[in-house]
């Protein structure tokens, strides 16, 4: 049954007399608790927050005195008292409060600063179970809500970005808060143990291996408000789930104006797909624009890998996002140079390099320590009306598939390397999808389209368009492997990659029609593997 409002007008102003500060992250605490103190605002503090703002002098009472009880069970009890939270949900302006208050020797607190135990931190640096749950807070979050639920009266305070508006505002205003900002403050407060709960519950989702909870929430931090989002008429920001999977969420910008809405999405899949190839299997570089790959491509240096990349479709680069599985070195800088580019993302970077695209004043350089593991278990959301897609991510590597050959000639040592390096592409290529490959290179990515034939077609135009421009006797389709991430369920979208000149052929098979198909390649002489897996990517 609903509680019922006995709809009390909040009053405008609150003057701030007293201050409960519990800090985790201690930031600025000092400092703040010193102004708050020249204002003439009591001071009630809990443990090492207690102990910092005493330690520097400052008047402040512990609030076990006001409680008149003893921190006990290694401080998980501290806070989790009457006198605390009646101070903090008590309506002033309500006789029967104000009766309990007197009763019950409650004082009113009128300022609540809080922040919380670092769930976050020890779970991003693999903190033990344990530990993570002994990191998960209860006081400060039960606080926080209830001074955000009574902003009414009271204001509430969770980030130390936010100690200095607060003190312009009681500076301004005769050490008062106005009915405005304490909305503001509970709107930010709630958001923050709404994220902070999220994060627990997911945790507990991986450690449990719960893959379908029954509630499933996506929390994340402000990292940047956007200029816009995919087009200027659309509003934009950035947020950050806590995940240490290395990507452009958490890299490093090195150089370059802010990163787009468009940048972010087209960066964080042109990572992805270049960490399907390690660094001790050598050099690669893949080239994204709107989310698909134009070109990637292995060498033996990494600007030999850049180079080939690019010449997969040199127009379609233009503009486009670079990344790069090894430490970018100043051979590739010099090249890359050459040519409009958004967005460079490599683990690393090398002074020369960076050097090099400092010439580009607006070139993004992005740096992230590290690949991350195309393995690894994750999920992955969508937003769809009234509802949210959860999905485990697609963490396949073609590598630890069985592949099985199904017709009567099997692929040669050069072309099965060839199908697993067009399979890997695959995976990274919106659906319906076919890349043609040669020598560890792209030949023609078809991507997206409504008909398989139609991605085949596009895929060998695009190749005939790159050898033209290249000055190349034929297109690298020619002897090319070809891979399609779904099956084929006809054999006309084979046809058509044969015709362009694909030898060899990866599929995931399971097709009503899987017969035909095999039928058509033994035809034409073509090998052809069934990897048993589909990479469907929308």
């Amino acid at each position: 049954m609903a509680v019922v409002s006995k709809k009390i007008p909040a009053p405008d102003r609150v003057r701030i007399q007293t201050a409960l500060l519990s800090v985790s992250d201690k930031t600025g605490i000092v400092e703040l608790a010193r102004a708050l103190n020249a204002m003439g605002v009591r001071l009630l503090s809990t443990g090492g927050t207690h102990k910092a703002i005493a330690g520097a002098g400052l008047p402040v009472t512990d609030v076990t005195d006001v409680t008149e009880f003893p921190e006990i069970m290694d401080g998980r009890v501290k806070t989790l008292h009457p006198r605390v939270h009646g101070g903090l949900l008590a309506i002033r302006d309500d006789v029967e409060h104000q009766q309990a208050m007197r009763e019950h020797g409650i004082e009113a607190i009128d300022l609540t600063v809080i922040n919380l135990y670092p769930f976050e931190e020890v779970r991003a640096a693999g903190g033990d179970y344990p530990t993570t749950v002994e990191n998960i807070d209860i006081g400060g979050p039960a606080m926080i809500r209830a001074s955000a639920k009574n902003h009414s009266y009271v204001t509430i305070v969770t980030d130390p970005a936010d100690y200095e508006p607060l003190l312009a505002a009681l500076t301004s205003d005769d050490c008062q808060t106005s009915y405005a900002l304490r909305q503001q403050f509970a709107a930010k407060a709630f958001a923050r143990t709404a994220a902070y709960d999220t994060m627990i519950s997911n945790w507990f989702a991986v450690a449990l291996s719960i893959d379908v909870p029954m509630y499933r929430t996506i929390g994340g931090v402000l990292k940047e408000k956007m200029r816009y989002g995919e087009n200027p008429h659309q509003s934009a920001a950035f947020y950050v789930t806590g995940d240490d999977r290395p990507g452009v969420a958490n890299a490093t910008l090195l150089q370059g104006k802010q990163l787009s809405y468009n940048n972010i999405n087209d960066t964080d899949a042109a990572f992805e797909l270049v960490a399907e190839f390690t660094p001790d299997n050598g050099p690669a570089c893949a080239i994204i624009k709107h989310a698909n790959p134009c070109g990637v491509a292995t060498g033996s240096s990494l600007v030999e890998a850049y180079k080939r990349a690019l010449a997969c479709d040199s127009v379609s680069a233009f503009g486009g996002i670079i990344a790069l599985n090894q430490t970018l070195d100043a051979a590739t800088a010099e090249e890359i140079v050459k040519l409009f580019t958004e967005v460079i993302i490599a683990p690393n970077v090398t002074d020369e390099a960076k050097a090099i695209i400092a010439r580009k004043a607006n070139l993004r350089l992005l740096t992230t320590g590290r690949l991350p593991d195309p393995r690894a278990a994750g999920i992955t959301a969508k937003t769809v009306s009234g509802g949210l897609l959860v999905q485990s991510r697609d963490n396949v590597v073609v590598e630890d598939l069985d592949l099985r050959v199904v017709t009567k000639r099997a692929p040669t040592p050069t072309e099965l390397d060839d199908m697993k390096f067009a399979f890997k592409i695959a995976k990274h290529v919106k659906s319906n999808a076919v890349i043609y490959a040669k020598d560890g290179q792209t030949a023609g990515i078809g991507a997206g389209q409504m008909s398989r034939v139609d991605s085949a077609r596009i895929a060998a135009m695009k190749a005939e368009d790159a050898a033209k421009a290249l000055g190349l006797a034929q297109p690298l389709t020619r002897g090319s492997a070809v891979a399609s991430e779904a099956f084929y369920p006809f054999a006309d979208g084979l046809l058509a990659a044969i015709a362009a000149g694909a030898t060899a052929v990866i599929q995931p098979g399971g097709s009503m029609r899987d017969e035909e198909v095999i039928a058509a390649a033994d035809e034409h002489g073509v090998a052809m593997v069934f990897t048993g897996i589909r990479h469907f990517r929308h």
